[in-house]
């Protein structure tokens, strides 16, 4: 029996043991499930999940696409409404009495309305002119004094100079006109125009344009010269002139103006933006294309604008006192019409001692500064007057006594007074005043209270 007993236990621990095994492998299959199950559910959840963000990503793209075209379909009706407009007013413009009365008309030349983006400073600019050897120099603090305490509230510095020199060194001469920055007036730009703006003064920053002396001498198969000897073509001054219609000082000169503006100046003031005067043109070789003279100007100027006033500056132009009594291009590619209609500020340099004998009917224009400015003053508005967007008129006054006019007079404060107030009696607030020492009538000019 006990053995039996021994034999019967021993199965049923045998069956048990069995047992506890298969439910130990029932509950391990239920987890593993489980967990299978689980993770199963976690990928599909990922999958929902990213399938989701897919959508959202499509649906967003769709409406960003969505929005998009529709951005352009309404900046394209904006443009198609403005050149529609443009086209009616340059219509109406060239039926006008105003398009009418302009005495030359060059052929080339576009006197319809220009889009200008009328970004004018808010008081009326009073200025002076400082170069850049004054401004390394010791006086410069001295002239800052002078507009601070008179009406003056602006300056005019030399970015880049009449003998090709730079205030400051340039990324863009050191790419097309590198010899330009071996010769810098200043270190740190930033310093000179952040104490200029914190005593709230207006910049100009002044550009040399054609008469470029370094980039001439670098470039001469691109500058003028003379058709027998093949020379560069010097002025009496013996500084090198570059043609107009060399594209590549076109990007040399938007691209030094470029970085003044990015270092902070209000606005680009292009001198010399014009063709040498030279009495016989026959004998000179301007690296000319098939657009007359006044016709690259104003492009040139056309082009500085588009590049540079995106950039928070106004764009103005000096021009020869007489442009404005003259009715052509005075042989030097400035008509008064094809410059004022694209620029913001026309700089007229109205000096007395610029007009000769009998001028304005003045036997020494010199002599008669208000007389002087006035009438050349009325003869710019009524030019002015012929286009539909005009520039604002800032003339240059002098500052200097012209020794070598014939029965000149001596320039003090009276007769630079005397200019100032024949502005003001035509209705001209704004004027910039010119010696080239930087020597100026402190008292022509009325004291701040």
């Amino acid at each position: 029996m006990r053995k039996w007993f021994a034999i019967i236990l021993l199965i049923l621990l045998s069956l048990f043991i069995a047992g506890y095994v298969l439910m130990e492998n029932y509950r391990k299959l239920e987890v593993e499930e489980s967990l299978r199950l689980e993770m199963e559910n976690r990928r599909l959840e990922v999958e929902r999940l990213e399938a989701e963000r897919l959508e959202a990503e499509r649906l967003e793209a769709e409406r960003l696409k969505a929005e998009r075209i529709e951005a352009e379909r309404l900046e394209a009706e904006r443009l198609e409404a403005q050149r529609l407009e443009r086209e009616q007013q340059k219509l109406l413009y060239l039926e006008s009495d105003a398009y009418a009365r302009i005495a030359v008309k060059i052929a080339d030349v576009d006197y319809s309305p220009f889009s200008k983006l009328e970004q004018p400073p808010l008081e009326p600019v009073k200025g002076i002119y400082i170069t850049g050897n004054t401004i390394r120099g010791g006086r410069f603090d001295e002239l800052i004094t002078l507009v601070e305490e008179t009406e003056l509230n602006a300056v005019v510095i030399d970015i880049l100079d009449d003998e090709g020199y730079l205030l400051f060194k340039s990324e863009t001469a050191e790419r097309l006109n590198p010899e330009a920055n071996e010769h810098v007036y200043v270190e740190d730009v930033q310093k000179v125009i952040a104490l200029l703006k914190e005593k709230n003064i207006y910049v100009i920053g002044r550009i040399v344009t054609f008469k470029s002396p370094i980039y001439a001498k670098n470039n001469p198969d691109r500058a003028i010269s003379h058709k027998d000897t093949g020379k560069v073509y010097h002025d009496r001054d013996g500084l090198l002139w570059a043609s107009p219609y060399d594209h590549i000082l076109w990007e040399y000169n938007f691209g030094v103006a470029k970085e003044a503006a990015l270092h902070g100046v209000d606005e680009i003031q292009f001198d010399y933006v014009r063709f040498p005067a030279i009495a016989r043109p026959d004998t000179i070789d301007y690296k000319a294309s098939d657009v007359s003279q006044a016709a690259i100007i104003q492009a040139f100027l056309k082009e500085a604008y588009e590049t540079l006033t995106p950039l928070g500056v106004e764009i103005s132009a000096d021009v020869f006192g007489w442009v404005a009594s003259a009715t052509g291009d005075v042989d030097i590619g400035q008509q008064w019409e094809a410059i004022s209609n694209v620029v913001d500020v026309i700089c007229p340099m109205m000096y007395p001692s610029h007009y000769g004998p009998g001028n304005f009917g003045l036997p020494v224009p010199d002599a008669a500064p208000y007389e002087t400015i006035d009438r050349s003053l009325k003869d710019a508005l009524k030019r002015n007057s012929n286009l539909a967007t005009p520039a604002r008129i800032r003339p240059w006054l002098q500052d200097f006594t012209a020794t070598w006019v014939d029965g000149h007079i001596r320039y003090r404060a009276k007769e630079v007074r005397a200019q100032i107030e024949a502005l003001k009696a035509n209705g001209i607030e704004e004027y910039l005043i010119w010696n080239a020492g930087n020597y100026y009538s402190e008292n022509a000019f009325e004291r701040v209270k």
